[in-house]
């Protein structure tokens, strides 16, 4: 028995496929895989111009860390009573854009959302390096970097010293270490099939050798996918909660005070869905960059960029109900301080930073209710990049503005950031950009094995348009 299947060309346009032209399984692996497999000399010369001025940046950062661990943290902009400035802000910038990779590889998973399948990778990728660009900030701000193990349980018999785990910055700590452990272990399980394809295709003993060794004697039996499958979704079900606790941890580094603009219940959720929307944004610049110097269209589609922006519009919207929520509690609570602080916020000496804030996490990110403009590669470029932003102005207005004006008006103090404050936040981006470029060049920055997985699907889901096709 024969049936005829025609596709409605109306069902396309509303919901086109995440594999477009229905390529085979050959094609697949040729494209992701030859992304890894090509020469110096077949990489595109946009790829090493852009290679070569991240890496440019990279050794920015290293000289400065460099003079800072020789001269010591009195040469950032700290002050009293600004005594978290820059490098906090950071920090927690940071952290906040690692909990995208986390969320579309875990969350997503768990909720069976296919358009993850091909922007995944990526963004795990992202959280390992996000993590390490964090990490730098609060290190060097003890100013012993060469003394963390302090910050571990280990016990120090030369000076005696415990650490105070009633403080919320050892709870970051712990609660960022884990992440980053789960996050390798969820990005590796993840890389196992992919880089087993690369070990059977490889055609030099040095690649056999590392592909092999990072394969963990991958051969694709029917044990072995069914051990991959248990391994991924306990490792998805360890890291949902974690994208939840790692940030709302970073917020009682704030909301366990009793500092104006900081001691709020609200903190943990609103910073949770701050890193959310500073997340996703940030994976939506790396992916309209990859695409277009890896020629990656087919994989990475106008589906997969349409739906992070619908994430990225409600995260921001949650964002903006939560600056709303904090000027209607600071004038209810009836506290002269908290009103005093959230005034000062909008229109004191920090008006700039906060105003900008406003703009780019409520105001700009409005756009993506029309369709036009949420599939867009342009204006999904530029609200990336206003939305990062505006991410790290809302953390600096949390931390300066709480602090330049203390309950004493004789203690107040403005916070001016230093030449080394302005070029160690550059280099983190270019730590950030050369680390993934990297990761792109040399290791399958698409989860080939889902992909294909998401293909076989649609190629029983969709056809040509206008075309029938015979099922026998």
């Amino acid at each position: 028995m024969s049936v005829t299947v025609r596709q409605d060309p109306a069902l396309l346009e509303t919901n086109p496929p995440l594999v477009p032209g229905r390529p085979e399984y050959h094609e697949l692996t040729e494209q992701i895989s030859s992304i890894v497999e090509a020469n110096v000399f077949k990489t595109p010369m946009k790829y090493w111009i852009a290679l070569s001025i991240t890496s440019s940046v990279l050794v920015l950062l290293l000289c400065m860390l460099a003079y800072l661990a020789v001269t010591g943290i009195g040469v950032w902009g700290n002050n009293r009573p600004i005594g978290w400035a820059w490098d906090i802000t950071n920090f927690v910038f940071w952290i906040g854009i690692g909990h995208a990779g986390t969320l579309i590889s875990a969350i997503l998973f768990l909720f069976r959302q296919k358009w993850r399948t091909s922007i995944n990778r990526s963004a795990e990728a992202m959280t390992l390096f996000a993590v390490m660009c964090a990490a730098i900030f609060p290190l060097f701000h003890t100013g012993r970097p060469w003394r963390a193990y302090w910050l571990f349980p280990v016990p120090n018999t030369d000076l005696n010293m415990w650490q105070n785990f009633r403080s919320p910055l050892i709870w970051d700590v712990f609660a960022v270490n884990t992440y980053l452990m789960v996050s390798i272990l969820f990005w590796f399980t993840g890389l196992v099939p992919d880089v087993a394809t690369l070990r059977d295709r490889a055609t030099t003993k040095i690649r056999q050798w590392v592909f092999g060794a990072l394969s963990l004697g991958w051969r694709g039996s029917s044990r072995h996918w069914s051990h991959y499958e248990v391994a991924y979704l306990i490792l998805a079900g360890i890291s949902t909660p974690l994208v939840l606790s790692v940030h709302s941890v970073v917020s009682f580094d704030f909301a366990t005070s009793v500092i104006p603009g900081w001691h709020t219940t609200i903190f943990p959720p609103y910073f949770v869905a701050g890193a959310i929307f500073s997340g996703f944004a940030c994976v939506m610049t790396l992916l309209l960059i990859a695409r277009w110097l890896l020629n990656l269209q087919n994989l990475i589609t106008i589906k997969h960029l349409e739906n992070m922006n619908k994430i990225i519009l409600v995260t921001g919207s949650i964002v903006g109900y939560a600056y709303a929520c904090e000027f209607f509690i600071a004038w209810y609570s009836g506290s002269i301080y908290e009103r005093f602080t959230f005034l000062n916020r909008a229109f004191g000496p920090y008006w700039w930073a906060a105003w900008s804030m406003y703009s780019c996490n409520v105001f700009i990110p409005q756009l993506y209710w029309f369709k036009k403009l949420r599939t867009n590669l342009w204006v999904m470029f530029f609200i990336s990049i206003t939305t990062n932003i505006g991410m790290w102005f809302e953390r600096f207005v949390i931390i300066a503005t709480s602090l330049t004006r203390d309950y004493l008006p004789s203690s107040w103090g403005f916070f001016h950031p230093t030449w080394v404050d302005k070029l160690t936040l550059l280099g983190t981006f270019g730590l950030f950009f050369t680390l993934f470029l990297l990761f792109a060049r040399f290791l399958p920055m698409i989860a080939l094995s889902e992909v294909k997985g998401v293909a076989a699907v649609e190629r029983h889901s969709f056809a040509p348009e206008a075309a029938t096709e015979e099922v026998h």
